[in-house]
């Protein structure tokens, strides 16, 4: 293990110690799930923001597919994870925030994002907070736009009743086994309209 990825694991362990519920995990995701996660995203996607990027796996993932630096938005509201994206992603915008305040903080014009990447732990939120964050994210997010989430879980960390409240439906993207520990990646976008006739 280099050392930038030993300072990675040695920052999620701290943070894991200090707000286990917030962090949810004792290492960074790996380079399998960064590619998953992104793998529908490329240059013509955007703008995209990023809900809890951590150290930047996924950021780094997205910067291989296209997305340019200063297109992407990275929401942290951990100090250490923070100052360590500034350092390593200068270009992209930083907000320091909680992600459940997105849709308060009147950041976006209209709805630029194409994209959202979430590294949050929304399983060991309450469904309020989980509520908020996504009304939030699809407040900001094109019509057409996908919110992607992975979990640990057996199933979708977002439950039926917060989907059907906002409108939105959950679709099983994949699972990678070689992640500690292993993952699913769900894509989150806004039902279709029925149309009458």
């Amino acid at each position: 293990m280099n050392d930038i990825a030993m300072l990675d694991v040695l920052l999620f362990l701290r943070a894991w110690i200090f707000h286990p519920f917030r962090v949810a995990a004792i290492a960074p995701s790996g380079t399998a799930l960064a590619e998953l996660i992104t793998r529908e995203i490329s240059s013509t996607c955007g703008a995209v923001l990023e809900l809890g990027p951590g150290t930047g796996v996924f950021t780094r993932a997205l910067l291989t597919r296209g997305v340019r630096e200063e297109d992407m938005t990275l929401v942290e509201s951990d100090a250490d994870f923070s100052k360590l994206l500034k350092k390593r992603f200068p270009k992209a915008r930083h907000l320091p925030i909680d992600a459940a305040r997105l849709d308060r903080a009147h950041l976006f014009a209209g709805a630029p994002i194409g994209a959202v990447i979430s590294g949050l732990p929304l399983l060991s939120m309450a469904p309020k907070h989980v509520l908020a964050i996504l009304a939030g994210a699809f407040g900001v997010l094109r019509q057409c736009g996908a919110f992607y989430q992975f979990t640990y879980g057996p199933r979708c960390p977002i439950s039926r009743r917060v989907l059907d409240r906002l409108g939105l439906k959950a679709m099983y993207v994949g699972r990678v086994y070689l992640n500690i520990p292993p993952a699913a990646v769900y894509r989150i976008t806004k039902r279709t309209p029925f149309q009458t006739h």
